[in-house]
């Protein structure tokens, strides 16, 4: 049985990160990442952005260095299926067993499905083997259909069609983005897809993906009954954190692995970071975070943590996504429903620059949205520290 100072479980950029937190205070600790992926830790973003749309942009830039940089020692194709507290290990499928100092979950998340047959056109997408597939499938076919309206459909549908692929692209509400963005907002959003030529299906819901009659392509069912047809079908359907584990193990888990200021479970042996873990943020409160900038910031202070840190995980992350040239930024809860406060700051040659402000009941900030507006999350975060509830002393602080 292989046996390591810190093992991590999960393949992904909290495990890089962790890696590199540990590295930064203790240089010799063995290190095992075991990786239910087929690809050593990468950058995720770039699966849905910069690889289709910046050729200066290559597949030798995904790849973290992991290995390289850190002297972790990464097993591939390893799907951990239970932990031993007591025994400090962890098994894999094939029965293997490694043993454990300190140990981190970093198990990410697993992507929603819908009923559909098992093909190499059908793809939930979520790693850089779904990519690589995608590209083919973008090379060979004429028509891609893209389920879903959130970020990993929306940035597919946008890198797919400036590659020169008829997309249809299916959503739930009535405008792309309208659960996200104000109505103004939403419909500017909408509008970058429609203008690139994205032919959108809003108000569906896909019932199931079938073949079509000829068996040479892909039918999806829509819930009126109606159907698309396509050279292969991508679906972005939403994630749900990988859990398992740790409930089977008995950490205490609420929407989330819980995890304390120092990103430490229930066990003082064992750790969790990323999309699975439920933490104190200390603008947000208690919640949990799916984003790149989360799994890197929180990945280093978990490996920092577990190496002997005595330092609270007090970073509040931002996500962002970018499509057709149009960056957008938000720090804290997005929620339409709530009322809003739109900044227009002016323009650029991407369009209009504009801060929204969402509100809770008092009327203070509990999110803030940055259209086109560079180098102002730290702005952001205080905005959410300092809560104003004055509209006009809101209506300067982010320019």
């Amino acid at each position: 049985m292989q046996s390591y100072d810190y093992l991590i479980v999960g393949g992904g950029m909290v495990a890089d990160a962790a890696a590199r937190g540990i590295r930064e205070l203790d240089e010799s600790g063995t290190i095992g990442i075991l990786s239910a992926d087929v690809d050593e830790p990468y950058t995720r973003p770039a699966l849905t952005k910069k690889l289709w749309t910046d050729p200066d942009f290559t597949w030798d830039q995904v790849p973290l260095g992991t290995a390289d940089d850190t002297g972790a020692e990464i097993r591939l194709r390893t799907t951990v299926t239970a932990i031993d507290r007591d025994g400090r290990t962890v098994e894999d499928k094939a029965g293997g067993r490694f043993g454990y100092r300190r140990l981190l979950l970093a198990t990410g998340s697993r992507p929603h499905e819908v009923d559909a047959p098992d093909s190499d056109r059908v793809l939930f997408f979520r790693s850089a083997d779904d990519y690589r597939r995608l590209r083919e499938l973008a090379a060979e076919g004429e028509r891609i259909v893209v389920v879903g309206g959130g970020y990993i459909g929306a940035e597919l549908a946008a890198a797919l069609v400036q590659n020169g692929v008829g997309v249809d692209l299916v959503f739930p509400s009535t405008t792309l983005g309208d659960g996200t963005f104000p109505p103004p907002l939403a419909e500017r959003y909408q509008r970058l897809f429609r203008d690139a030529g994205v032919r959108l299906v809003p108000d569906r819901r896909v019932e199931e993906v079938v073949t079509d009659a000829s068996a040479d392509g892909l039918e999806v069912v829509l819930d009126d009954g109606s159907r698309l047809r396509g050279d292969a079908v991508v679906l972005g359907l939403g994630v749900s954190p990988v859990t398992d584990l740790a409930e089977q193990s008995g950490l205490a888990v609420d929407d989330g692995v819980v995890v304390d200021a120092f990103l430490a479970t229930t066990d003082d042996a064992i750790w969790a970071a990323g999309d699975i873990a439920s933490y104190p943020d200390r603008l947000l409160g208690r919640t949990r975070v799916e984003h790149v900038d989360n799994a890197q910031e929180m990945g280093r202070a978990a490996g920092r943590s577990m190496a002997g840190s005595s330092e609270a995980y007090r970073h509040t992350p931002y996500f962002y996504s970018q499509v057709f040239g149009v960056r957008w930024e938000a720090v804290g809860t997005l929620d339409p429903d709530l009322d809003t406060l739109v900044v227009e700051t002016g323009d650029d040659e991407s369009g209009p620059r504009t801060v929204v402000y969402y509100r809770d009941e008092t009327g203070a900030p509990v999110g803030v949205l940055l259209w086109n507006v560079a180098d102002a999350t730290d702005a952001a975060r205080l905005v959410l520290a300092e809560a104003p509830t004055d509209e006009a002393e809101l209506r300067g602080r982010i320019a």
